[in-house]
């Protein structure tokens, strides 16, 4: 199996921590409590879901690789807003979750360059039954963290 290149994927969320950590960090209190998008989340709230979203992927990125059978890998997905309303994003230090989304984001990066190349077919199956590689897992992060930082920039 030939090596797959991820570089453009690490790069790209480097990039992404670079650019919006200064924004994020600029973001005046009002901004970031109330006003809300679509889904009636706060920016506060946006950076919440996706520090889950890197804590949950961290962790199937690393069972994936050592995972002998079919992966059964709890899926938030349908539960989004209760994690975001048991962690209570919303009365959390603003600078604390910059941090947090920014180390994990770092952290991310490192797992992805680290990844055992031979294991990017193993899968784990979300709550609809859908089978999702940890190939696909990778190259998909990037596109998910774009899609709410694209959220929170139609809220400043």
């Amino acid at each position: 199996m030939p090596e797959f290149d991820f570089s453009p994927i690490t790069e790209g969320i480097y990039n992404v921590i670079e650019t919006e950590e200064k924004v994020l960090t600029s973001l005046p209190e009002e901004t970031i409590t109330q006003k809300r998008n679509r889904q009636n989340r706060t920016i506060k709230q946006i950076l919440g879901h996706l520090i889950d979203s890197a804590s949950n992927n961290h962790q199937r990125m690393i069972r994936l690789q050592y995972s002998k059978d079919l992966l059964f890998f709890p899926d938030y997905r349908q539960d989004n807003d209760l994690w975001i309303a048991l962690q209570d994003y919303q009365h959390t230090d603003w600078n604390n979750l910059i941090q947090l989304w920014k180390f994990f984001n770092l952290h991310i990066i490192q797992v992805i360059k680290s990844v055992d190349q031979t294991k990017l077919d193993s899968y784990w199956c979300d709550f609809e039954g859908t089978k999702i590689t940890l190939k696909e897992m990778i190259e998909g992060y990037l596109d998910h963290l774009n899609l709410h930082i694209q959220e929170i920039h139609e809220l400043i």
